[in-house]
């Protein structure tokens, strides 16, 4: 009997001991290096607004991961790129959705991010796909040009949301500030509602094609999409090198011909507090479920193995790389 008992108090601390040293984040070490336990018990993916491509990915990958890991995951709407780097640096997410640009700030600590520390050493599970500065009008509007907005009043994202950080960098680089617009900091659904009511002229999307607000207005409204290009965009991307040039195809709304616009890379972002174990199950899991991720919606399709690097602003998690590169795709 007493050696019994002896044997079940030895296991239950054991056991104490075990529950103390897993946490939150399924047993991540302290320095998230490469060794202890590879489970992941909480997969909290930071994403955006629930009409959006952001919201959408990421409820189908909370799924992967609840199947394949056992995971208790799921989505989190949030205000998008800044509010989920804020979230997975502050131990609140495990992994976050972010734009190219707000990534950049956050490392260099410009912007938003000025004067907050910890952010330096941000790291990526992969590049996802690219995400379309798209400015929504419509016929009546009188709206043709990035120039044509001055007077008017135009949604330009959450406050310190991707989509904002965007909007004062495409009038800066049509040399104007808000001073030149009404800006209303209204979430791209909320301001395409507001389009709808007459409230709005234009609106700041930024986002994966086709986005689901917009194909909402185009029931009720003839949309035009503005263009970004000659001068502006020759200086959009010398001020900021991280867009790229790129065309929001013809049909992809109302307009037959194809648009030219800025793009930017999304990347999918990984909490610090999760070990280079922990980062390569959820990678393993994700890419070998790229078939359900690109279900989720069109923009995911770019999630492949073949671009896992592209337009990356910051380095690869090595738990991530340690995939890829099994895989032979780095």
């Amino acid at each position: 009997m007493r050696k019994r008992l002896m044997m079940a108090m030895t296991a239950a601390a054991a056991l104490t001991l075990a529950a103390c040293s897993g946490g939150g984040n399924g047993g991540a070490d302290a320095e998230g290096g490469g060794s202890g336990d590879a489970s992941v018990d909480f997969v909290t993916i930071a994403a955006g607004g629930t009409s959006g491509p952001y919201y959408q990915i990421a409820a189908t990958m909370a799924q992967v991961f609840s199947d394949e890991l056992g995971a208790d995951a799921s989505p989190q709407a949030t205000g998008a790129s800044v509010e989920n780097i804020e979230l997975i640096t502050s131990d609140r997410a495990e992994l976050a959705f972010a734009m190219g640009d707000a990534t950049r700030q956050a490392v260099e600590g410009t912007g938003p991010f000025e004067g907050k520390e910890g952010l330096a050493d941000l790291k990526a599970i992969t590049a996802l796909y690219p995400n379309f500065v798209q400015i929504v009008t419509t016929e009546q509007s009188g709206i043709n040009s990035v120039e044509d907005m001055k007077g008017k009043r135009i949604g330009v994202g959450d406050q310190n949301s991707g989509v904002e950080l965007n909007a004062r960098m495409i009038l800066e680089a049509h040399d104007m500030t808000y001073d030149d617009i009404n800006e209303d900091y209204l979430s791209y659904a909320d301001a395409i509602d507001q389009m709808k009511n007459g409230q709005v002229d234009a609106a700041f999307v930024t986002s994966g094609l086709p986005n689901a607000s917009v194909l909402d207005l185009v029931t009720s409204h003839d949309v035009k999409i503005v263009p970004i290009e000659g001068d502006g965009m020759k200086k959009l991307i010398e001020l900021y090198p991280f867009f790229n040039e790129d065309v929001i195809p013809g049909g992809t709304y109302d307009e037959e011909e194809d648009v030219s616009t800025a793009s930017i890379m999304n990347q999918l972002l990984v909490s610090p507090s999760l070990s280079d174990d922990q980062v390569y199950a959820l990678t393993k899991a994700l890419f070998e479920n790229l078939d359900k991720i690109h279900q989720a919606h069109n923009a995911a399709k770019n999630i492949t193995l073949d671009s896992v690097e592209d337009g990356l602003a910051v380095d690869l998690h090595p738990g991530a790389k340690r995939y890829f590169e099994e895989q032979g795709a780095l």
